[in-house]
């Protein structure tokens, strides 16, 4: 049985979405004055500014970007949450220095085009987690296990794949490698508009114990919230498992030697990330990031001491 907290859930990452949207369309017109660019020379020591680039409803920024807020403000930093509608907007601010950090990407290869396109202008600091992985996802009960079952049987499914953002890495694989590969372009429509309406129509639809087949992802908290299972991808057209990095401008590292040593040198395990963005989603919620994290560090002691090298 759903929970009423789940739900709540949702609607909070619809209002902090619609929040992005805002500060997306604005966020041009303050490069000015935040930021490492803004801040000019080393940093080392604290006392900068450091903005971070994250997209509410993508759970891993938002996790990520709220405990590297944390361990920054705790070397002697400033920190500000700049929270963006989509990935496009955050590699372009990423690329034109107006965004410090984007503490989790996918750019080997859901973000590749983004790479492809700003890469020259974009450092990477390594990776911290391993295995994230790409999924379509149906219900439980729902009687197919694999991708290539979804052909001929889209009556079952009103015609439709229930897709996330326009401009995430998720739906241009779907568009460009899934639906060819599976030949499902003529009897599909896929879907697009945000994560929290996506959610929201999985929510419904379970509710309604209805057919739906969405595009999710590996780790996210949903695939625990809800009695959905992976379908198989005989074909490897969703692409093989990859690595979460943290980019960041491309004067970061000068300007703030310390703290990009600190990125480079971090780590988490299923463990931690698992416990890390429970705490943050489910536990405390929005609006109680930084509690969580908090939380998170008080039972995580050492971990702060591992980025030090």
């Amino acid at each position: 049985m759903r929970t009423i907290r789940t739900r709540q859930k949702i609607a909070a990452a619809a209002t902090a979405l619609g929040l992005g949207l805002t500060l997306a369309a604005c966020g041009s017109d303050d490069g000015d004055g935040e930021g490492g660019a803004a801040s000019g020379g080393d940093q080392s020591g604290g006392g900068g500014t450091i903005t971070i680039g994250i997209i509410s409803s993508w759970t891993d920024y938002l996790s990520m970007g709220y405990l590297w807020k944390d361990v920054f403000e705790d070397e002697g930093y400033t920190v500000e949450i700049r929270e963006l509608a989509d990935n496009g907007p955050l590699y372009t601010a990423i690329a034109d220095g107006d965004i410090d950090l984007m503490p989790s990407a996918w750019p080997e290869v859901t973000h590749a085009q983004y790479m492809d396109q700003y890469g020259d202008d974009i450092e990477d600091l390594g990776t911290y987690y391993d295995g994230a992985t790409l999924t379509f996802a149906v219900p439980e009960y729902t009687d197919i296990d694999s991708i290539e079952d979804l052909t001929g049987n889209a009556a079952q499914f009103g015609g439709r794949i229930v897709g996330i953002e326009p401009g995430a890495g998720l739906t241009e694989v779907t568009q460009n490698s899934v639906m060819p590969e599976y030949g499902l372009d003529g009897d599909y429509e896929l879907v697009t508009s945000s994560t929290p309406a996506m959610l929201a129509e999985l929510d419904n639809a379970i509710q309604a114990q209805e057919d739906i087949v969405v595009t999710l992802w590996r780790p996210f908290w949903a695939n625990n919230a809800f009695p959905i299972k992976d379908l198989e991808d005989p074909q490897g057209a969703l692409g093989e498992p990859e690595s979460l990095h943290a980019l960041s401008s491309k004067d970061f590292k000068a300007e703030f030697a310390d703290l990009a040593e600190m990125v480079s040198n971090a780590q988490l395990d299923d463990e931690q990330y698992g416990s890390l963005e429970n705490l943050v989603v489910n536990e405390y919620g929005e609006g109680q990031e930084a509690e969580a994290v908090a939380d998170w560090l008080e039972q995580n002691p050492d971990w702060v001491e591992s980025l030090r090298g």
